[in-house]
């Protein structure tokens, strides 16, 4: 019997291919199985009818743990037997299946964790190690397929040693296209204010050395920069506070792990799943009644915002200091993006911290840190971003048209509608300047190209002066797509519907100025 298998879903970047071959040879089946360029995965397998039923049904059941499979479709094939083994094959650069998406960033696994303390290990205090099952993905992805070529990891060769790796089916780093270790991968290297090469042997932990003396340090991690501090020196809070101009407002933090975290702020235990979960959002804590960070961390607030290391790099900016926790705020200048080159950095942050933790590998995708809360036994999001997306939200009905939507200007994102699947840009921010525009526009094409949505039609907010709103207009008019605009207090209820798969309500929407139907404000 001969079957090819077309899945749909999250099936790149998240070790399908190899758990694919792995279950194929396993089995005695012939075939193959490849990317495509639409996100999704193809398989043809050989066998006896038994064999293949029960590939099908384990492929489902003991798929990858980062790997979510929205649809299998299989077509039984006629003809005589090809195939003598299983390979993975060539990835194609064939679409068609719309709907999946590349997995977002995942924070470092336990098997990383431990070869990164180990001294014998050829990845030991390796910053950037990863595999398979962790690491950057949406953030070094350019096109599909995904493979090393169309990520910035293509600018580093594997070596020999990662090379046998990525081509050993029993290891967990096959076909792993962020593979890298020392010798091959990424460098990271410390610089002053003006850019100038610190000679270090070891300049993450110098980082980590200088921030517990009480410098500011840019620090370039997977989707961009952060802007870190000690969070028990007022001397640098207060300096960060005025070159950002934020007299009030919070400034996350990363607190070196769960045990320091409750030494100044209360852990529920959905909280802690949370905060050690792979997605590793900066959560709000209540703080406990004995917090001793600097009351500059989070003005007069009863909470206060905590993430956890999720990357090698994080976790080595800890490893000389006895500090709990440093502040992480995103390092963007006001009502601008994220920042994510090192040129663009020294540029906007050189008048603002003392040094910079740079590396040389390029960033593809902006993406902000996710930050959540728990309410009851329930997540509210305030911001989707790193971990999440572009990971899609799981709609109650299929949508009739393919959409884009624009949202309004304040902490903006963009979402795609994709039958019974909406897909939410990471965080764009305020959309009021030049460059947050051209962030917005430059993620969401991306995002129509990694999902492969043929969009019909176009929405946005009813205000006519909006950025946003005309940024659709530009769209609509550029692709020939419908233009659906949206009053704005109505999109609100709208969106609570959706997230809550409520059919009806009786909604009041207390929320700031609108259009209004009749053109006048409301709200």
């Amino acid at each position: 019997m001969r079957f090819k298998i077309q899945v749909t879903g999250i099936v790149q970047g998240v070790g399908f291919r190899p758990f694919i071959y792995r279950l194929a040879v396993g089995k005695g089946l012939n075939g193959y199985v490849k990317n495509r360029g639409d996100a999704g995965v193809e398989i043809l397998v050989e066998g006896k009818e038994s064999v293949v039923r029960e590939f099908l049904r384990d492929l489902r059941l003991k798929k990858p743990p980062l790997a979510q499979i929205f649809e299998v479709a299989t077509l039984q094939l006629g003809g005589k037997s090809e195939y003598t083994g299983f390979t993975i094959d060539k990835s194609t650069s064939e679409t068609g299946l719309s709907g999946s998406v590349v997995p977002p960033d995942i924070a470092i696994c336990d098997e990383c964790l431990t070869e990164l303390r180990n001294p014998k290990d050829p990845r030991y205090e390796y910053f950037f190690i990863t595999c398979t099952n962790c690491g950057p993905r949406f953030t070094t992805i350019e096109k599909l397929p995904y493979d090393r070529e169309n990520t910035t990891m293509r600018e580093f060769p594997m070596c020999g040693f990662c090379l046998e790796e990525y081509r050993d089916p029993l290891n967990r780093r096959f076909h792993a296209q962020t593979v890298a270790c020392p010798d091959c991968g990424p460098n990271v290297y410390l610089t002053d204010a003006n850019g100038k090469l610190i000679k270090s042997s070891d300049p993450v932990r110098e980082g980590g050395k200088l921030l517990s003396e009480g410098y500011i340090l840019a620090v370039k991690g997977y989707g961009g920069f952060h802007i870190a501090a000690s969070t028990t020196k007022n001397e640098p809070l207060t300096r960060l506070r005025e070159a950002k101009h934020r007299r009030q407002k919070p400034f996350a933090i990363m607190a070196r792990n769960l045990q320091a975290t409750r030494t100044f702020a209360n852990v529920n235990k959905k909280e802690q799943e949370l905060l050690t979960s792979y997605s590793r959002p900066i959560v709000l804590l209540e703080k406990s009644h004995n917090y001793y960070l600097s009351d500059l961390v989070a003005p007069e607030l009863h909470n206060v915002g905590v993430m956890l290391p999720y990357s090698a790099l994080h976790y080595m900016l800890f490893d000389k200091v006895d500090d709990p926790a440093f502040v992480m705020t995103s390092a963007n200048p006001p009502s601008q993006p994220i920042v994510n080159d090192n040129s663009d950095a020294l540029k906007a942050f050189g008048n603002t911290v003392d040094y910079f933790l740079f590396h040389n590998r390029k960033i593809a995708q902006r993406c902000d840190d996710s930050v959540v809360r728990v309410h009851k036994e329930n997540i509210v999001f305030i911001r989707r971003s790193r971990g999440y997306a572009p990971a899609p939200l799981r709609l109650k009905h299929e949508a009739k048209n393919a959409t884009v939507g624009f949202g309004a200007e304040l902490n903006n994102t963009s979402c795609i509608i994709n039958g019974d699947k909406a897909f939410i840009s990471q965080h764009i921010g305020d959309v009021e300047n030049v460059e947050t525009r051209a962030f917005l526009e430059e993620s969401t094409r991306h995002l129509i190209e990694l999902t492969q949505t043929k969009i019909d039609t176009v929405a946005c907010d009813l205000h006519p002066k909006f950025t946003t709103t005309k940024l659709a207009e530009e769209l609509a008019e550029e692709n020939g797509w419908r233009l659906v605009q949206v009053q704005h207090h109505h999109a609100h209820t709208a969106a609570l519907m959706a997230e809550h798969d409520v059919e009806d309500m009786v909604s009041i929407c207390c929320d700031g100025y609108g259009y209004g139907l009749d053109g006048e404000a409301w709200g």
